[in-house]
Protein backbone atom coordinates (compact mmCIF):
# COMPACT_ATOMS: atom_id res chain seq x y z
CA UNK A 1 0.00 0.00 0.00
CA UNK A 2 1.02 3.64 -0.42
CA UNK A 3 2.66 5.17 2.64
CA UNK A 4 0.83 8.45 2.81
CA UNK A 5 3.02 9.67 5.66
CA UNK A 6 6.08 9.76 3.37
CA UNK A 7 4.42 11.44 0.43
CA UNK A 8 5.34 15.08 -0.06
CA UNK A 9 2.64 17.28 -1.64
CA UNK A 10 3.77 18.62 -4.99
CA UNK A 11 2.15 20.60 -7.76
CA UNK A 12 -1.11 22.49 -7.95
CA UNK A 13 -3.61 21.03 -5.43
CA UNK A 14 -6.37 20.80 -8.04
CA UNK A 15 -4.37 18.26 -10.06
CA UNK A 16 -2.84 16.13 -7.32
CA UNK A 17 -5.51 13.42 -7.51
CA UNK A 18 -8.29 12.58 -9.96
CA UNK A 19 -11.27 13.39 -7.75
CA UNK A 20 -10.33 17.07 -7.50
CA UNK A 21 -10.75 18.37 -11.08
CA UNK A 22 -13.38 15.84 -12.13
CA UNK A 23 -15.67 16.32 -9.13
CA UNK A 24 -15.45 20.09 -9.45
CA UNK A 25 -16.04 19.85 -13.20
CA UNK A 26 -18.95 17.46 -12.72
CA UNK A 27 -20.66 19.74 -10.20
CA UNK A 28 -20.22 22.85 -12.35
CA UNK A 29 -21.40 21.03 -15.45
CA UNK A 30 -24.41 19.65 -13.56
CA UNK A 31 -25.57 23.23 -13.03
CA UNK A 32 -24.78 24.45 -16.56
CA UNK A 33 -26.29 21.40 -18.26
CA UNK A 34 -29.64 21.57 -16.47
CA UNK A 35 -29.77 25.38 -16.71
CA UNK A 36 -29.37 25.22 -20.50
CA UNK A 37 -31.89 22.38 -20.66
CA UNK A 38 -34.32 24.47 -18.58
CA UNK A 39 -34.00 27.42 -20.98
CA UNK A 40 -34.75 25.13 -23.89
CA UNK A 41 -37.59 23.35 -22.10
CA UNK A 42 -39.34 26.44 -20.71
CA UNK A 43 -38.68 29.03 -23.38
CA UNK A 44 -38.23 26.81 -26.41
CA UNK A 45 -34.84 28.33 -27.18
CA UNK A 46 -33.54 27.06 -30.50
CA UNK A 47 -30.00 25.96 -29.85
CA UNK A 48 -27.85 23.79 -32.06
CA UNK A 49 -25.90 21.04 -30.33
CA UNK A 50 -23.69 19.85 -33.20
CA UNK A 51 -26.77 18.57 -35.02
CA UNK A 52 -28.42 16.88 -32.02
CA UNK A 53 -31.88 17.72 -30.75
CA UNK A 54 -31.90 19.39 -27.31
CA UNK A 55 -33.48 16.29 -25.75
CA UNK A 56 -30.82 13.99 -27.19
CA UNK A 57 -28.02 16.36 -26.14
CA UNK A 58 -29.44 16.54 -22.60
CA UNK A 59 -29.64 12.75 -22.32
CA UNK A 60 -26.16 12.20 -23.76
CA UNK A 61 -24.46 14.77 -21.58
CA UNK A 62 -26.10 13.55 -18.38
CA UNK A 63 -24.67 10.08 -19.03
CA UNK A 64 -21.40 10.67 -20.86
CA UNK A 65 -20.72 14.16 -19.51
CA UNK A 66 -21.78 14.46 -15.89
CA UNK A 67 -21.79 10.80 -14.84
CA UNK A 68 -18.53 10.07 -16.69
CA UNK A 69 -16.77 12.90 -14.86
CA UNK A 70 -17.80 11.48 -11.49
CA UNK A 71 -16.78 7.97 -12.57
CA UNK A 72 -13.40 9.27 -13.78
CA UNK A 73 -12.72 11.13 -10.56
CA UNK A 74 -13.81 8.22 -8.40
CA UNK A 75 -11.84 5.53 -10.24
CA UNK A 76 -8.63 7.55 -10.53
CA UNK A 77 -8.80 8.04 -6.77
CA UNK A 78 -10.00 4.58 -5.73
CA UNK A 79 -7.60 2.66 -7.97
CA UNK A 80 -4.69 4.38 -6.26
CA UNK A 81 -5.96 3.03 -2.94
CA UNK A 82 -6.71 -0.44 -4.32
CA UNK A 83 -3.38 -0.96 -6.10
CA UNK A 84 -0.93 1.21 -4.18
CA UNK A 85 0.16 2.69 -7.52
CA UNK A 86 0.00 6.37 -8.37
CA UNK A 87 -2.74 7.19 -10.87
CA UNK A 88 -2.76 10.20 -13.17
CA UNK A 89 -1.69 13.47 -11.60
CA UNK A 90 -0.10 16.73 -12.70
CA UNK A 91 0.20 17.29 -16.48
CA UNK A 92 -1.33 13.92 -17.39
CA UNK A 93 -4.40 14.64 -15.29
CA UNK A 94 -4.62 18.14 -16.77
CA UNK A 95 -4.69 16.71 -20.30
CA UNK A 96 -7.37 14.15 -19.44
CA UNK A 97 -9.54 16.74 -17.71
CA UNK A 98 -9.18 19.25 -20.55
CA UNK A 99 -10.29 16.61 -23.05
CA UNK A 100 -13.42 15.98 -20.97
CA UNK A 101 -14.05 19.72 -20.65
CA UNK A 102 -13.54 20.36 -24.37
CA UNK A 103 -15.99 17.59 -25.22
CA UNK A 104 -18.59 19.27 -23.00
CA UNK A 105 -18.01 22.74 -24.47
CA UNK A 106 -17.96 21.80 -28.17
CA UNK A 107 -21.75 21.40 -28.59
CA UNK A 108 -22.37 24.53 -26.50
CA UNK A 109 -20.30 26.89 -28.65
CA UNK A 110 -23.10 27.52 -31.14
CA UNK A 111 -20.50 27.23 -33.90
CA UNK A 112 -22.03 24.04 -35.32
CA UNK A 113 -18.83 22.07 -34.81
CA UNK A 114 -19.02 18.85 -36.86
CA UNK A 115 -20.29 15.86 -34.93
CA UNK A 116 -17.20 13.87 -35.95
CA UNK A 117 -14.91 16.36 -34.19
CA UNK A 118 -16.97 16.21 -31.00
CA UNK A 119 -17.02 12.41 -31.15
CA UNK A 120 -13.25 12.14 -31.59
CA UNK A 121 -12.54 14.39 -28.60
CA UNK A 122 -15.07 12.64 -26.38
CA UNK A 123 -13.99 9.11 -27.30
CA UNK A 124 -10.30 10.02 -26.94
CA UNK A 125 -11.03 11.15 -23.40
CA UNK A 126 -12.77 7.87 -22.62
CA UNK A 127 -10.02 5.77 -24.22
CA UNK A 128 -7.31 7.52 -22.21
CA UNK A 129 -9.39 7.08 -19.05
CA UNK A 130 -9.67 3.35 -19.72
CA UNK A 131 -5.89 3.14 -20.19
CA UNK A 132 -5.20 5.23 -17.08
CA UNK A 133 -7.51 3.03 -15.00
CA UNK A 134 -6.25 -0.26 -16.41
CA UNK A 135 -2.48 0.20 -16.17
CA UNK A 136 -2.16 0.24 -12.35
CA UNK A 137 -4.52 -2.74 -12.08
CA UNK A 138 -2.43 -4.81 -14.51
CA UNK A 139 0.86 -3.71 -12.93
CA UNK A 140 -0.10 -5.25 -9.59
CA UNK A 141 -2.09 -8.10 -11.18
CA UNK A 142 -5.34 -7.21 -9.41
CA UNK A 143 -7.38 -9.04 -12.00
CA UNK A 144 -10.43 -8.96 -9.72
CA UNK A 145 -10.76 -5.26 -10.63
CA UNK A 146 -11.14 -6.02 -14.34
CA UNK A 147 -14.89 -6.37 -13.89
CA UNK A 148 -15.06 -2.65 -13.22
CA UNK A 149 -12.70 -1.90 -16.11
CA UNK A 150 -14.89 -3.99 -18.44
CA UNK A 151 -17.91 -1.85 -17.55
CA UNK A 152 -15.86 1.25 -18.31
CA UNK A 153 -14.96 -0.21 -21.72
CA UNK A 154 -18.63 -1.01 -22.41
CA UNK A 155 -19.51 2.55 -21.46
CA UNK A 156 -17.00 3.81 -24.03
CA UNK A 157 -18.42 1.47 -26.68
CA UNK A 158 -21.94 2.68 -25.84
CA UNK A 159 -20.80 6.25 -26.46
CA UNK A 160 -19.23 5.22 -29.77
CA UNK A 161 -22.49 3.53 -30.74
CA UNK A 162 -24.37 6.72 -29.92
CA UNK A 163 -22.15 8.82 -32.18
CA UNK A 164 -22.44 6.30 -35.01
CA UNK A 165 -26.20 6.50 -34.65
CA UNK A 166 -26.16 10.29 -34.61
CA UNK A 167 -24.04 10.22 -37.78
CA UNK A 168 -26.56 7.93 -39.49
CA UNK A 169 -24.23 4.93 -39.65
CA UNK A 170 -26.26 2.73 -37.25
CA UNK A 171 -30.01 3.17 -37.58
CA UNK A 172 -30.86 2.82 -33.89
CA UNK A 173 -27.42 3.74 -32.63
CA UNK A 174 -28.54 6.79 -30.68
CA UNK A 175 -31.10 4.87 -28.65
CA UNK A 176 -28.89 1.81 -28.22
CA UNK A 177 -25.97 3.97 -27.11
CA UNK A 178 -27.96 6.09 -24.66
CA UNK A 179 -29.80 3.23 -23.00
CA UNK A 180 -26.70 1.03 -22.92
CA UNK A 181 -24.92 3.97 -21.31
CA UNK A 182 -27.61 4.21 -18.63
CA UNK A 183 -27.35 0.50 -17.87
CA UNK A 184 -23.54 0.63 -17.70
CA UNK A 185 -23.62 3.58 -15.31
CA UNK A 186 -26.20 1.77 -13.17
CA UNK A 187 -23.98 -1.34 -13.21
CA UNK A 188 -20.96 0.67 -12.06
CA UNK A 189 -22.98 2.43 -9.35
CA UNK A 190 -24.39 -0.87 -8.08
CA UNK A 191 -21.04 -2.65 -7.94
CA UNK A 192 -19.41 0.26 -6.11
CA UNK A 193 -22.39 0.58 -3.77
CA UNK A 194 -22.13 -3.13 -2.98
CA UNK A 195 -18.49 -2.61 -2.04
CA UNK A 196 -18.70 0.55 0.01
CA UNK A 197 -22.17 1.01 1.55
CA UNK A 198 -21.98 -2.02 3.90
CA UNK A 199 -18.46 -0.97 4.92
CA UNK A 200 -19.51 2.64 5.50
CA UNK A 201 -22.48 1.53 7.61
CA UNK A 202 -20.34 -0.78 9.76
CA UNK A 203 -17.77 1.96 10.37
CA UNK A 204 -20.16 4.89 10.54
CA UNK A 205 -22.93 3.97 12.99
CA UNK A 206 -22.72 3.85 16.76
CA UNK A 207 -22.18 0.40 18.25
CA UNK A 208 -21.97 -2.97 16.57
CA UNK A 209 -24.13 -3.73 13.54
CA UNK A 210 -24.58 -7.01 11.69
CA UNK A 211 -24.51 -6.53 7.91
CA UNK A 212 -25.90 -9.37 5.83
CA UNK A 213 -24.56 -9.84 2.30
CA UNK A 214 -25.77 -12.84 0.35
CA UNK A 215 -23.64 -14.37 -2.40
CA UNK A 216 -26.69 -15.64 -4.28
CA UNK A 217 -28.07 -12.10 -4.43
CA UNK A 218 -24.76 -10.78 -5.78
CA UNK A 219 -24.54 -13.38 -8.55
CA UNK A 220 -28.19 -13.50 -9.59
CA UNK A 221 -28.60 -9.71 -9.61
CA UNK A 222 -25.55 -9.31 -11.85
CA UNK A 223 -26.71 -11.97 -14.32
CA UNK A 224 -30.22 -10.53 -14.43
CA UNK A 225 -28.95 -6.97 -14.93
CA UNK A 226 -26.94 -8.11 -17.95
CA UNK A 227 -30.03 -9.87 -19.26
CA UNK A 228 -32.22 -6.82 -18.65
CA UNK A 229 -29.78 -4.55 -20.48
CA UNK A 230 -29.61 -6.77 -23.57
CA UNK A 231 -33.33 -7.54 -23.65
CA UNK A 232 -34.53 -4.00 -22.94
CA UNK A 233 -32.17 -2.23 -25.32
CA UNK A 234 -31.86 -4.62 -28.25
CA UNK A 235 -35.19 -6.51 -28.37
CA UNK A 236 -38.93 -5.87 -28.13
CA UNK A 237 -39.60 -8.55 -25.51
CA UNK A 238 -41.55 -6.33 -23.11
CA UNK A 239 -42.87 -9.20 -21.00
CA UNK A 240 -39.39 -10.63 -20.42
CA UNK A 241 -38.14 -7.15 -19.53
CA UNK A 242 -40.97 -6.79 -17.03
CA UNK A 243 -40.27 -10.13 -15.35
CA UNK A 244 -36.52 -9.50 -15.14
CA UNK A 245 -37.04 -6.02 -13.70
CA UNK A 246 -39.53 -7.36 -11.15
CA UNK A 247 -37.08 -10.02 -9.96
CA UNK A 248 -34.30 -7.42 -9.76
CA UNK A 249 -36.58 -5.27 -7.63
CA UNK A 250 -37.02 -8.10 -5.14
CA UNK A 251 -33.32 -9.05 -5.13
CA UNK A 252 -32.16 -5.52 -4.41
CA UNK A 253 -34.81 -5.08 -1.72
CA UNK A 254 -33.38 -8.19 -0.06
CA UNK A 255 -29.90 -6.67 -0.29
CA UNK A 256 -31.08 -3.36 1.18
CA UNK A 257 -32.84 -5.18 4.02
CA UNK A 258 -29.55 -6.90 4.87
CA UNK A 259 -27.83 -3.54 5.15
CA UNK A 260 -30.51 -1.74 7.10
CA UNK A 261 -30.17 -0.39 10.59
CA UNK A 262 -32.21 2.44 12.04
CA UNK A 263 -28.95 4.11 13.04
CA UNK A 264 -28.18 5.19 9.47
CA UNK A 265 -30.74 8.00 9.84
CA UNK A 266 -28.37 9.77 12.23
CA UNK A 267 -25.66 9.96 9.56
CA UNK A 268 -26.40 12.03 6.41
CA UNK A 269 -23.54 10.44 4.46
CA UNK A 270 -25.13 7.05 5.07
CA UNK A 271 -28.82 7.71 4.50
CA UNK A 272 -28.16 9.65 1.30
CA UNK A 273 -26.43 6.60 -0.24
CA UNK A 274 -29.10 4.24 1.06
CA UNK A 275 -31.95 6.34 -0.37
CA UNK A 276 -30.12 6.73 -3.69
CA UNK A 277 -29.87 2.95 -3.88
CA UNK A 278 -33.60 2.83 -3.18
CA UNK A 279 -34.27 5.01 -6.21
CA UNK A 280 -32.45 2.53 -8.44
CA UNK A 281 -34.66 -0.21 -7.01
CA UNK A 282 -37.67 2.02 -7.71
CA UNK A 283 -36.41 2.28 -11.29
CA UNK A 284 -36.50 -1.50 -11.62
CA UNK A 285 -40.03 -1.53 -10.18
CA UNK A 286 -41.22 1.14 -12.62
CA UNK A 287 -39.61 -0.72 -15.53
CA UNK A 288 -41.50 -3.84 -14.47
CA UNK A 289 -44.77 -1.89 -14.21
CA UNK A 290 -44.56 -0.26 -17.66
CA UNK A 291 -45.89 -3.39 -19.36
CA UNK A 292 -49.00 -3.46 -17.17
CA UNK A 293 -49.77 0.21 -16.62
CA UNK A 294 -49.76 3.30 -18.82
CA UNK A 295 -46.61 4.79 -17.33
CA UNK A 296 -44.27 7.21 -19.05
CA UNK A 297 -40.92 5.46 -19.69
CA UNK A 298 -39.33 8.68 -18.48
CA UNK A 299 -40.33 7.89 -14.91
CA UNK A 300 -38.18 4.76 -14.72
CA UNK A 301 -35.34 6.48 -16.57
CA UNK A 302 -35.31 9.37 -14.10
CA UNK A 303 -35.65 7.05 -11.12
CA UNK A 304 -32.40 5.47 -12.33
CA UNK A 305 -30.67 8.69 -13.34
CA UNK A 306 -31.94 11.61 -11.25
CA UNK A 307 -32.77 9.71 -8.07
CA UNK A 308 -30.28 6.87 -8.35
CA UNK A 309 -27.18 8.10 -10.15
CA UNK A 310 -27.67 11.79 -9.29
CA UNK A 311 -28.19 11.34 -5.56
CA UNK A 312 -25.63 8.51 -5.26
CA UNK A 313 -22.91 10.52 -7.00
CA UNK A 314 -23.61 13.59 -4.87
CA UNK A 315 -23.31 11.49 -1.73
CA UNK A 316 -20.18 9.67 -2.90
CA UNK A 317 -18.49 12.88 -4.05
CA UNK A 318 -19.19 14.42 -0.65
CA UNK A 319 -17.63 11.50 1.21
CA UNK A 320 -14.59 11.24 -1.06
CA UNK A 321 -13.95 14.98 -0.92
CA UNK A 322 -14.13 15.06 2.87
CA UNK A 323 -12.01 11.94 3.32
CA UNK A 324 -9.35 12.76 0.75
CA UNK A 325 -8.89 16.36 1.87
CA UNK A 326 -8.22 15.24 5.45
CA UNK A 327 -11.62 16.10 6.91
CA UNK A 328 -13.94 14.12 9.17
CA UNK A 329 -16.39 12.00 7.15
CA UNK A 330 -18.38 11.24 10.29
CA UNK A 331 -19.14 14.92 10.93
CA UNK A 332 -19.77 16.52 7.52
CA UNK A 333 -20.66 20.21 7.17
CA UNK A 334 -24.35 20.60 7.96
CA UNK A 335 -24.97 22.43 4.70
CA UNK A 336 -24.20 19.21 2.79
CA UNK A 337 -27.31 17.72 4.36
CA UNK A 338 -29.33 20.47 2.70
CA UNK A 339 -27.72 19.57 -0.64
CA UNK A 340 -28.93 16.00 -0.15
CA UNK A 341 -32.43 17.11 0.89
CA UNK A 342 -32.74 19.41 -2.13
CA UNK A 343 -31.69 16.73 -4.60
CA UNK A 344 -33.84 14.04 -3.01
CA UNK A 345 -36.79 16.44 -3.11
CA UNK A 346 -36.18 17.00 -6.81
CA UNK A 347 -36.03 13.26 -7.42
CA UNK A 348 -39.36 12.75 -5.67
CA UNK A 349 -40.92 15.55 -7.70
CA UNK A 350 -39.54 14.16 -10.97
CA UNK A 351 -40.40 10.49 -10.35
CA UNK A 352 -43.18 10.22 -7.77
CA UNK A 353 -45.39 13.27 -8.28
CA UNK A 354 -46.28 12.48 -11.93
CA UNK A 355 -47.70 9.14 -10.79
CA UNK A 356 -50.46 11.02 -8.97
CA UNK A 357 -50.81 14.14 -11.13
CA UNK A 358 -49.74 13.52 -14.72
CA UNK A 359 -51.64 16.61 -15.82
CA UNK A 360 -48.98 18.76 -14.15
CA UNK A 361 -46.09 16.81 -15.67
CA UNK A 362 -44.47 19.91 -17.18
CA UNK A 363 -44.55 21.72 -13.84
CA UNK A 364 -43.00 18.77 -12.04
CA UNK A 365 -40.15 18.68 -14.58
CA UNK A 366 -39.42 22.39 -14.18
CA UNK A 367 -39.60 22.20 -10.38
CA UNK A 368 -37.22 19.23 -10.35
CA UNK A 369 -34.81 21.24 -12.52
CA UNK A 370 -34.78 24.02 -9.92
CA UNK A 371 -34.10 21.52 -7.14
CA UNK A 372 -31.20 19.99 -9.13
CA UNK A 373 -29.58 23.36 -9.83
CA UNK A 374 -30.00 24.52 -6.22
CA UNK A 375 -28.51 21.31 -4.81
CA UNK A 376 -25.40 21.38 -6.99
CA UNK A 377 -24.90 25.15 -6.71
CA UNK A 378 -24.87 24.82 -2.92
CA UNK A 379 -22.58 21.79 -3.20
CA UNK A 380 -20.11 23.85 -5.24
CA UNK A 381 -20.10 26.66 -2.67
CA UNK A 382 -19.25 24.16 0.08
CA UNK A 383 -16.77 21.88 -1.68
CA UNK A 384 -14.95 24.06 -4.23
CA UNK A 385 -12.57 25.52 -1.61
CA UNK A 386 -11.79 21.98 -0.41
CA UNK A 387 -11.00 20.85 -3.95
CA UNK A 388 -8.89 23.88 -4.82
CA UNK A 389 -6.81 23.89 -1.63
CA UNK A 390 -4.30 21.40 -0.22
CA UNK A 391 -5.32 18.75 2.32
CA UNK A 392 -5.84 20.18 5.79
CA UNK A 393 -3.59 17.47 7.30
CA UNK A 394 -0.64 18.34 5.07
CA UNK A 395 -0.62 15.01 3.23
CA UNK A 396 -0.43 14.57 -0.51
CA UNK A 397 -3.53 14.01 -2.63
Amino acid sequence: MINLEKEIPTGMPLFRLGFRPFFLGAALFAVVLVFVWMIVYIHGARLDFSGLTPTTWHAHEMIFGYAMAVIAGFLLTAIKNWTGRQTLRGPGLVVLFLLWLLARLVPLTGMNVPLAVWAMIDLLFMLLLVIAATMPVLQVKQYSQLGIISKLVLLMLSNAMFYLGAAGVIEQGERWGLYSGIYMVIALVLVMARRVIPFFIEKGVEGRVEIKNRRWVDVSSLVLLIGLWITDVFTNQEMIVSVMAAILTVLHMVRMAGWYTVRIWHKPLLWVLYLAYGFIVAGFALTAAETWYSLSPGLAVHAYTYGGVGVMTLGMMSRVILGHTGRNVFEPPRVLTWCFVLLLSGALVRVLFPLFSMGMYTYWIVLSQFFWIAAFALFIVVTAPMLLMARVDGRDG
